[in-house]
């Protein structure tokens, strides 16, 4: 599986940003779908994850209320929507999949990685 983030870039504290990742390959293996960031000087993160049917959806405390997590399975895309952005989102955010059946916060559970998009939010 490869997977392809893209959509990230600068935005004033207060915006809206969405990126997307793309993927491409044995998209039957996996299950879940999720996002992750990585601020500088900083451990990677949770942000939100997906399931392949759609139906589950987690969130991280941080980004709840404002972030939406969305897949359009005929693309095998993806969608995470960032709303009411702060300097505290700045980050590079990742996309991630694994074959499990529940969406894990675990970096670890994840199989395969994209290379990262950065979003940069100023105040």
């Amino acid at each position: 599986v490869q997977l392809q983030a893209s959509g990230g870039g600068s935005v004033q504290a207060g915006g809206s940003l969405s990126v997307s990742c793309v993927a491409s390959g044995r998209t039957l293996s996996w299950n879940i779908m999720g996002w992750f960031r990585q601020a500088s000087g900083k451990e990677r993160e949770f942000v939100a994850a997906i399931n392949w049917r759609g139906d589950r959806k987690t969130f991280a405390d941080s980004v709840k209320g404002r972030f939406r997590i969305s897949r359009d399975v005929a693309k095998t895309t993806i969608y995470l929507q960032m709303n009411s952005l702060g300097a505290e989102d700045t980050a590079v955010y990742y996309c991630a999949v694994n074959h499990q059946s529940t969406i894990s916060k675990l970096p670890d559970e994840y199989d395969y990685w994209g290379q990262g998009t950065l979003v940069t939010v100023s105040s």
